[in-house]
């Protein structure tokens, strides 16, 4: 069932209002990557505080400097969303010089490096002016475990965990979001010519009917249940001793 996105709006900015004021803090900020879930978050943000900030933190990735950041500039420009820019590139080289000093980093291990750069950009903002750091996953990748684990996992309100990929592009369509972010193939930007469905080996499409209706080809249910499953700890707390 489609939903009603003019009602799902208000809900949304008046669940982010809400957050913010039992909080105390004045104002929210998110990482504003250029795509399709940074730019609906980013929206209801601004919707519910006006002193709401995107920050746009390329890190190495080619793709970071050119298409997302131009992405994220038409977004904030359109919603008049307050923009600054970090380049994270020289932090992540540094992390990797010393790793190397005492371990062999995989691949997978200098992957996750940007997005915890990031996260600790954010929260570094927000205890700096006292915002909440918005997340910016949604419900198709939180159940694939799709995110780094204290990394874009990490935040203080999330308005979009329970929406789709996509119920998100619906939304923003809804939303009459730019052009550009509901055309281009979703991608962290981690490494070059990296894009989620490639990596993942399956479609957001099957993903979603998996989600919403169960009915699946046989190949896409083990692809998808593989990855539920191996992500599992991603979506609890840390494991503690409990007497």
């Amino acid at each position: 069932m489609r939903r009603d996105y003019q009602v799902e709006f208000a809900n949304r900015v008046s669940f982010i209002k809400d957050v913010l004021k039992k909080s105390g803090a004045s104002g929210i900020v998110f990482g504003n990557s250029g795509g399709k879930d940074s730019a609906l978050v980013g929206i209801l943000c601004k919707a519910a505080c006006a002193n709401t900030v995107g920050i746009i933190m390329p890190c190495s990735a080619k793709r970071n400097f050119g298409l997302d950041k131009e992405d994220g500039l038409e977004l904030a420009k359109q919603f008049d969303i307050e923009t600054r820019i970090i380049d994270l590139t020289a932090q992540k080289e540094l992390v990797l010089d010393n790793l190397k000093q005492i371990t062999t980093p995989t691949q997978s291990a200098i992957a996750n490096i940007a997005p915890r750069l990031r996260m600790i950009t954010l929260y570094a903002v927000a205890a700096s002016e006292g915002r909440l750091v918005a997340g910016t996953g949604n419900r198709s990748e939180i159940f694939m475990g799709y995110f780094t684990k204290w990394g874009d996992g990490a935040y203080d309100l999330n308005p979009i965990a329970d929406l789709t990929v996509t119920e998100v592009y619906e939304f923003l369509k809804y939303l009459n979001a730019p052009k550009s972010i509901l055309e281009k193939a979703p991608s962290g930007g981690l490494f070059e010519g990296q894009t989620d469905e490639a990596e993942m080996g399956v479609s957001y499409q099957a993903i979603d009917e998996y989600i919403t209706t169960g009915q699946v080809t046989e190949r896409d249910k083990e692809i998808i249940d593989r990855f539920h499953l191996g992500s599992e700890h991603k979506r609890v707390g840390p494991v503690v001793y409990k007497p």
